[in-house]
């Protein structure tokens, strides 16, 4: 008896043909079109929220109001003017070395809001008070930086509305204000430039 030139053998699967290869790609291309779908709508997606949040950020004139830079070589000592800065009005005084001396002389024991002249000036610039104009009661304006105005009890700055007095380093000494003046963020650029915000 002749022997076979092919033997079967039965653990042996045959090359996989037909239908069951399409099967196989079929696999692939949904993937790819689910794949192809989902990047499509984040595309979509990414194009309709990013004009809704860039909205939301601050306009061009209230950027340019960030922080402002002030000329302080016009300011004599024992004077203060009053710029604005967001919209909120801004105090600068130049401290005369006795209103310096007042100020370190008010033991911070006395004060409702206790700080120093020092926590509220920069280092090496101590004659420079730098506060916003905005009393810390109900939000009126005080007096005291304007030629002429009232400078309240203690010769820094007189609320109106509703009677808070601050002395020359603006911290409430009498009235119904709980704190002091606010000091904003700002640095010196030169001995003579300061930017604020």
């Amino acid at each position: 008896m002749a022997t076979p030139d092919y033997v079967e053998n039965p653990t042996q699967q045959p090359p996989l043909t037909g239908p069951a290869e399409e099967a196989g790609d079929g696999v692939r291309r949904r993937d790819f079109i689910n794949i192809a779908a989902l990047s499509f709508a984040g595309v979509g997606a990414a194009t309709v929220l990013i004009p809704l949040v860039n909205q939301m950020n601050p306009s061009a004139d209230v950027l340019a109001l960030a922080s402002i830079e002030v000329d302080l070589s016009k300011i004599a000592p024992g004077q203060a003017i009053k710029t604005m800065w967001r919209k909120q009005p801004v105090f600068i005084r130049n401290l005369t070395p006795k209103e310096i001396g007042e100020a370190n002389a008010v033991p911070l024991s006395a004060l409702r809001d206790p700080q120093t002249l020092a926590d509220r000036t920069k280092e090496g610039h101590i004659n420079w008070l730098i506060t916003l104009g905005v009393c810390t009661h109900l939000g009126c304006v005080p007096l005291g930086a304007g030629e002429g105005e009232a400078k309240g009890d203690f010769g820094g700055y007189f609320c109106p509305c509703h009677g808070s007095h601050y002395d020359t380093a603006a911290r409430v000494r009498k009235g119904p204000a709980p704190l002091n003046l606010q000091v904003p963020e700002y640095a010196f650029k030169s001995d003579t430039v300061v930017q604020i915000g």
